[in-house]
């Protein structure tokens, strides 16, 4: 009885051995099977990752050549957001081709990186193929209309990819469950949005000479309404950071903030760009400073992508926002200073000699402008750190001493 019992247990035993060397090997590549869409094996997620990525970049190189091409000939634009696209499609798309593999399968950042990279070099394609097939050699090129119709609502669910990078950053997680009818409603905005967009008749939102060739005649353009819409829902989407932050850990929390301080650049940008510039009806506002900040904070997201997942430097940040607000501030306050300055000048100058626009008015300004800046750079200094960092020093000390 008892060797029986025992030569039934040895079989038992080799039989479960014999179970776990078969299954161990799906054991070992179940951690990461998980790497890419559908769970895909990590070989097929990275060439998947690269090709999208050498999709994006040959359709910006193809713009570009486009957009050479067309300023050959006379009367015809240049598309208003190239610059803007093609450092989207550059930057996001290679930071997503090196991450999306390396992340497991449910967090989507690095695959919404490629998406938004993308969608990005089509647009920028789509817009620069239409003006030179239907504008600059009208007829050269086959499927202008059909790209021009594409790009009219295209642009709709690049807000709402943008919308959930916010959303999911950077654990691809919503923060609370609260925020799941907020996703839902993304959603439904880019579909109905898209559709309006689509359907929506007269000129092309950043395509102002090209007419939808799908519009419903005679029916209301909806492409202003669905702008402000998703704009609105971008910008509520980003406010899900600052709720993250509230129970993110230290080394999340730094994460967050090198994202948020790339897109905090980026929107202040596009508020001076076409709010601010517009009000004061000051151009180079638009240009020198609006466009500059725009195109830096659109290439500083993938950065701060690189830099949250390198885990590298992360507490810089907190000196680089310092910085950035102080001389942000000292900006806007020397700019307020020589417009008020070389205009109160100019008009003493007029009195007292008679001579309009005297180069006096603007030497006494940048002599002035020249004395006020390090007492005015020292001020601003202190109040930044003493407003925004005295509790951060706070809790500094406080963890240190604890």
């Amino acid at each position: 009885m008892t060797s029986g019992r025992d030569t039934n247990g040895e079989k038992v035993r080799e039989a479960a051995q014999r179970g776990a060397k078969s299954t161990s090997p799906k054991e070992e590549q179940a951690p990461n099977a998980g790497c890419g869409p559908s769970g895909m094996s990590p070989r097929e997620a990275t060439w998947l990752a690269w090709y999208t990525c050498a999709v994006s970049l040959a359709l910006t190189a193809l713009g570009i050549l486009l957009l050479a091409l067309s300023q050959a000939h006379r009367g015809v634009p240049v598309f208003e957001e190239w610059v803007e696209n093609s450092v989207i499609a550059v930057g996001f798309s290679t930071v997503g081709a090196i991450v999306a593999p390396r992340f497991p399968f449910r967090n989507p950042i690095g695959w919404l990186f490629c998406a938004i990279g993308f969608v990005a070099a089509m647009i920028l394609f789509g817009s620069e193929y239409a003006y030179y097939a239907l504008l600059a050699r009208p007829g050269s090129l086959p499927g202008s209309d059909e790209l021009a119709w594409i790009v009219s609502w295209l642009w709709v669910v690049h807000a709402g990819l943008f919308a959930f990078i916010a959303l999911l950053f950077p654990d691809g997680r919503l923060p609370t469950r609260r925020w799941r009818p907020f996703a839902w409603l993304v959603i439904a905005a880019v579909a109905v949005g898209s559709a309006a967009s689509a359907l929506s008749p007269g000129p092309i939102g950043g395509l102002s000479p090209i007419r939808n060739p799908l519009g419903i005649e005679g029916a209301p353009n909806f492409s202003g309404l669905v702008e402000v819409l998703m704009y609105s829902l971008t910008l509520a989407a980003a406010a899900s950071l600052l709720a993250r932050l509230r129970g993110a850990g230290d080394l999340e929390r730094q994460q967050i903030k090198w994202f948020a301080y790339a897109a905090a650049v980026a929107a202040g940008g596009a508020i001076v760009s076409y709010v601010v510039s517009d009000a004061v009806e000051v151009r180079w506002l638009h240009w020198d400073i609006g466009f500059v900040a725009t195109v830096i904070g659109l290439a500083g997201l993938p950065v701060a992508l690189g830099v949250a997942i390198v885990k590298y430097r992360l507490h810089d940040i907190d000196l680089i926002i310092s910085q950035t607000l102080v001389y942000g501030i000292l900006t806007a306050a020397m700019a307020g200073i020589f417009e008020v300055s070389v205009v109160a000048l100019q008009h003493l100058v007029l009195v007292l000699t008679h001579v309009e626009d005297s180069q006096l008015a603007y030497f006494a300004t940048a002599m002035v402008m020249a004395a006020l800046f390090e007492p005015l750079r020292k001020r601003i200094d202190a109040f930044v750190e003493r407003r925004f960092f005295r509790r951060n020093n706070q809790d500094g000390g406080d963890q240190s001493t604890s």
